[in-house]
């Protein structure tokens, strides 16, 4: 069982019912784990600061962190790709389970939270967000890293490894 009592939740419990990093869905194939993502720079350095202790010890080790603010320069790309968290609860993208969205719930899922019907949501909502791997092979060359750097971080957000396009 993990407890979790942080700044944006707390009286949370939750159980890993899976392997860490295994028993995926078969729609769900991330690119990077959610040690590489934190290692390459997501989200200005400013995402699960607080977390630290629910998730394992390693996954921060070389992570790219901001301990006062949000960092633009932390991220890989040293671009700003994230919409503020007020955007994303208008949206109805925020479950009360993962109060700071995708990111959270996949920490989650990889180690091995399983939550059926939001499971599916946010496989869906992942698969989606292919589209711009699509739109970064039509208009940049190959592994130009300055071309579209905002859609390239963003995909980075979302475990697609947009170096390797």
């Amino acid at each position: 069982m993990i407890f979790v009592n942080d700044k944006m939740q707390s009286d949370y419990v939750y159980e890993l019912v899976a392997k860490t990093g295994e028993d995926f869905h078969p729609d769900f194939q991330p690119e990077l784990t959610p040690k590489q993502m934190l290692a390459l720079g997501i989200f200005g350095g400013k995402y699960l600061n607080d977390c630290i202790k629910e998730f394992p010890e390693d996954w921060y080790q070389g992570a790219r962190l901001s301990t006062a603010h949000k960092d633009i320069s932390q991220n890989y790309f040293s671009v700003d790709a994230s919409q503020p968290l007020s955007e994303w609860k208008r949206k109805g993208w925020i479950h009360p389970q993962d109060p700071r969205g995708w990111f959270q719930w996949y920490c989650r899922y990889y180690m091995g939270r399983r939550t059926g019907d939001e499971d599916l949501r946010q496989i869906k909502r992942w698969k989606a967000f292919r589209r711009h791997a699509g739109a970064v092979r039509k208009y940049c060359e190959p592994f130009d890293h300055s071309c579209r750097k905002k859609q390239r971080q963003a995909l980075l957000h979302w475990a697609y490894d947009s170096r390797n396009i």
